[in-house]
């Protein structure tokens, strides 16, 4: 027997030295019935750590959550972040990427019991939505297409130390088990917050540098792309703020860099999944024959507003259909559907790309119609309509007692949120706002992150020294683009009615973006439109909302559908809707 332990030591051995993965194996005491040297199994390197300016950023992907399709625990100071994700196994046809994120603070993680009755975790708070929607829009573009599997991506806070924020650390422990799991994604990506304290650019500052920082900014990127941009300030001038994402994309590299080795290392194969699905193409060319023609006139005609032009769009698709069903009778309504829907797209973005037009008329710079009105009710403490073409907002003001202010809980105190805050602006998305019919009871998550955009955008202006509470709602009377900037702009009015001294007015746009692509996705032609419309928007690429005064910027919120922007065009859009 000891002699076949002696072979199989030797065996061993030589296979430890021949894979090429393997870092080292481990030696340990002797066995003291053969008086054999053991040796442990296969040790991969599912450890790394990343240098951000003096202080180590380590991924460990071995110790939790092992049967999940993927799972990472990051850590950063003292503070943890585990992510998992698993995605099912079979597809379900969708228009968009079918992804959840959902971001938890465990109380446990402060070191406290919750205060409640039960005592016990209850549902996600606004800080926790907020955040589960910035790792959401930092990794949601870089999914193939074509990938239609339902994916969920948990991040679990499970260290706070009260020092570091634990949202960038979402951000990248959602990268990190993206990148180690089977399932096709083009990362990975790393995330990176910056403070300017004392005219400084500071990597991931703490809690107490935070308080003291002019900017408050989250760039997440690729290797060559920005993908998600997060951001408030006080009145940061446009070059600073195009310095300060510069700065993080460039320290995202090391993130990114240490990520690729591990995803060499111990990454699984990824999953092989059907791509998009290949319409017949007899079928195709025979839509495209019947629509090709009144489609493009829909979109040239200025005078349509955005209730009549989805209207003709409609009877231009009922027509091509019931002519397609005497050509094609098997053709089911879905197939048929997904394939004019394309050619509207295609259309669509042909117009603008060739410098036909936009839909309403208007040149790639120019704003839509605005409109605006204050003092509306005289019992209200202020108040104000603000309207932008079809976009309409009513934003009240309520002032109350210095005392009741929003106090944050030990939990959100010690995960980094703010300790008091005397403003705060509420954002009401009702479905007639839309044409729709929905419910209206609660916020959902797009009206807790549209909110809290127009309450940084405003924050700055507002002064510590108001006497006053200050609640502003902005409740969305039509709805057909940027909705979250009109409340800036009207938000900003009815703070002035209501005599707020704010150190400036504020405005926010929201800039847009079609681009084309060669075979390997690198962006060809591309052209920037300022004040999208909600066509422009969906069918679109980009989603840039910049808010601020004739100083400068006090927020932005970047969204892209394409995986990521190159530098140079997100400069030039930041400096295209301040201009």
């Amino acid at each position: 027997m000891a002699a076949a332990m002696l072979c199989f030591r030797d065996n061993f051995t030589r296979q430890l030295r021949s894979t090429k993965k393997c870092y080292s194996y481990i030696r340990s005491t002797k066995y003291a019935a053969f008086g054999l040297i053991s040796y442990k199994r296969v040790c991969f390197k599912s450890t790394v750590s990343a240098n951000l300016n003096g202080r180590e950023l380590m991924f460990d992907t071995k110790t939790l959550a092992q049967l999940a399709d993927g799972a990472a625990t990051v850590k950063f100071g003292h503070s943890s972040v585990l992510a998992t994700v698993v995605s099912s196994r079979k597809p379900v046809e969708s228009d968009f990427v079918n992804l959840k994120v959902d971001y938890r603070e465990k109380a446990a993680a402060m070191g406290f019991i919750p205060s409640n009755y039960k005592r016990k975790d209850l549902g996600p708070s606004e800080k926790e939505i907020l955040t589960g929607r910035l790792i959401d829009r930092s990794v949601r573009s870089l999914f193939p297409k074509g990938y239609d599997n339902e994916t969920q991506i948990i991040c679990t806070l499970l260290a706070a130390d009260g020092v570091n924020n634990p949202d960038v650390l979402g951000i990248n422990a959602a990268s990190a088990s993206l990148c180690v799991s089977n399932i096709p994604w083009n990362g990975p990506v790393g995330a990176i917050r910056i403070g300017d304290v004392d005219g400084e650019l500071i990597i991931n500052p703490t809690k107490q540098e935070l308080q003291q920082s002019s900017l408050n900014l989250v760039v997440a990127s690729t290797q060559h792309r920005v993908v998600m941009l997060e951001g408030s300030g006080k009145e940061v001038t446009t070059s600073r703020m195009v310095e300060a994402i510069m700065k993080g994309h460039g320290e995202c590299q090391s993130i990114i860099s240490v990520l690729q080795e591990l995803q060499n290392e111990v990454g699984k194969d990824k999953r092989v999944f059907s791509a998009i699905q290949t319409d017949p193409q007899e079928l195709t060319q025979r839509v495209k024959v019947l629509s090709e023609d009144s489609i493009p006139n829909v979109f040239l005609d200025s005078t349509l507003t955005k209730l009549p032009r989805d209207q003709e769009i409609r009877k231009i698709q009922e027509n091509v259909f019931e002519k397609v069903k005497e050509d094609f009778p098997d053709v089911d309504y879905q197939t048929f559907a997904r394939i004019f829907n394309k050619i509207v797209k295609d259309i669509f973005r042909s117009n603008i790309l060739t410098g036909l037009a936009r839909c309403d008329g208007r040149s790639l710079d120019a704003l839509r119609p605005i409109s605006c009105d204050v003092d509306l009710f005289k019992p209200l403490h202020g108040s104000a309509v603000f309207k932008r073409g079809e976009t309409q907002v009513f934003c009240t003001v309520t002032f109350d007692a210095a005392g009741p202010l929003i106090r944050s809980n030990r939990r959100d105190t010690t995960a980094g949120s703010e300790i008091t805050k005397h403003f705060f602006l509420h954002y009401e998305f009702p479905p007639f706002s839309n044409n729709e019919i929905g419910l209206t009871a609660g916020n959902s998550r797009r009206e807790i992150g549209h909110g809290s955009l127009a309450e940084k955008a405003l924050a700055a202006v507002v002064p510590q020294s108001f006497p006053f509470t200050i609640r502003l709602t902005s409740q969305v009377m039509m709805s057909n683009g940027s909705s979250s900037m009109a409340s800036v702009c009207g938000g900003s009015m009815a703070l002035m009615d209501a005599g707020v001294p704010i150190s400036d007015a504020v405005a926010g746009v929201a800039c847009g973006l079609v681009t084309s692509s060669d075979s390997d996705g690198d962006i060809g032609e591309y052209k920037l439109i300022t004040d999208i419309l909600g066509i422009e928007d969906y069918l679109g690429d980009m989603d840039f909302k910049i808010a601020g005064t004739r100083n400068g910027i006090t927020a932005l919120q970047a969204d892209f559908k394409i995986p990521g922007l190159p530098l140079h065009i997100v400069e030039e859009a930041i400096y295209k809707a301040t201009g």
